[in-house]
């Protein structure tokens, strides 16, 4: 099996907080390669500490194990950080489809800065942080005051 193989079947794993986006979208899969016969996958969780990436490690490890690869090596690389940076711009769409308000994107070299969160639901921007904390540790609450629903913002980093 090549590299290049081995990526296509493992960037297809969903995250599984999140399953409408994949580990490829939304940046946490880092590098795949070959290193003498085994196939070394480099991950990159959210925040350090996510529960996520036991499942993420396991179902890489079992798709593979699906195409007769049973040298697997996962590897967690903390540094540099993951950021939002790294959403790709599907992932954007399809957290904001899901009801997830995603990070807005940031220029080339710009500080990240977002003046306002636009509800996933109806798009305003009239919205507020209800909580820091969401149903994950990396998204917060927020609530519409246009349309008054809550919804989860992934937080930007």
């Amino acid at each position: 099996m090549t590299a290049d193989e081995a990526r296509r079947i493992v960037a297809d794993v969903p995250d599984p907080e999140i399953p409408v986006v994949t580990i490829a979208e939304l940046g946490i899969l880092r590098d795949v390669r070959i290193e003498a016969g085994t196939v070394v996958v480099t991950i990159t969780p959210t925040y350090s500490g996510c529960p996520a990436m036991d499942a993420i490690r396991a179902e890489i490890r079992a798709r593979l194990d699906e195409h007769g690869v049973a040298d697997v090596d996962v590897r967690t690389v903390l540094s540099p950080a993951w950021t939002t940076d790294w959403l790709t711009d599907e992932a954007r769409r399809k957290l904001s489809a899901y009801g997830i308000a995603p990070p807005a994107p940031r220029a080339a070299g710009s500080p990240l800065l977002q003046l306002g969160v636009c509800c996933p639901q109806c798009g305003s921007f009239d919205t507020r942080e209800r909580s820091r904390f969401g149903s994950t540790a990396c998204q917060s609450q927020y609530v519409c005051r246009s349309c008054l629903e809550p919804f989860d913002h992934f937080k930007a980093h």
